[in-house]
């Protein structure tokens, strides 16, 4: 985007361990790729400058996997990988870990999850659009279930940098009410992710 105006970047989140899965979750095979290939494909088709990884159990092959997937598709310039040492703690260490790589005149960020391969591209645009007309965060909403991505707002932003535990962003949008802007999602991609063998395709 060469507007001048404040730019998105993007989170993707691949640092816990699947332990449910049995390990190995975000390297699992997935259309021809990784399954962290998809949540990768959703982040940099949405409007935004960069994407941050991070990683945390399995760093040296998330991150191997992750910097393959970009070189393949051109967008080695554009992604930047982060290791959250004390991830072991939960999903709010993840995004306080890329919350501190944040630019100054970032206009808010997506967070992606890494174990969630189907989000529609269709719906970023339309949480940008919510954003940049004055929501403080949005969200997709599929049959009545709000799902990922979550795009949070700049003014929220300082909020991330105290997130703990395992609750992820949710504590920031559950505080919002009613002002957390809801985008009709096209397909159930937005909700849709692994924690199991069984929820790969056979």
């Amino acid at each position: 985007m060469a507007t001048g105006a404040p730019e998105f970047e993007a989170v993707v989140l691949a640092a816990g361990a699947g332990r449910r899965f049995g390990g190995g979750k975000l390297l699992a095979p997935w259309a021809g790729g990784a399954l962290l290939d998809g949540a990768l494909a959703a982040a940099f088709a949405a409007p935004i400058r960069r994407v941050i990884l991070v990683t945390g159990a399995d760093r040296e092959r998330v991150e191997a996997a992750a910097r393959d997937f970009a070189a393949r598709t051109g967008a080695e310039g554009r992604l930047l990988v982060v290791h959250a040492e004390d991830h072991d703690e939960g999903m709010g260490a993840s995004l306080r870990r890329a919350a501190a790589e944040l630019p100054a005149d970032c206009a808010g960020v997506f967070v992606f999850l890494g174990d969630m391969p189907r989000v529609p591209h269709a719906v970023l645009t339309d949480l940008a659009q919510a954003v940049r007309g004055g929501a403080p965060a949005a969200a997709p909403v599929f049959e009545g279930q709000r799902g990922h991505p979550a795009l949070i707002g700049a003014a929220l932003l300082p909020q991330l940098l105290t997130l703990s535990g395992d609750a992820g962003a949710r504590a920031i949008l559950k505080g919002l009410g009613e002002r957390l802007a809801l985008a009709p999602a096209p397909d159930d991609g937005v909700l849709f992710d692994v924690d199991e063998r069984g929820d790969l395709p056979q």
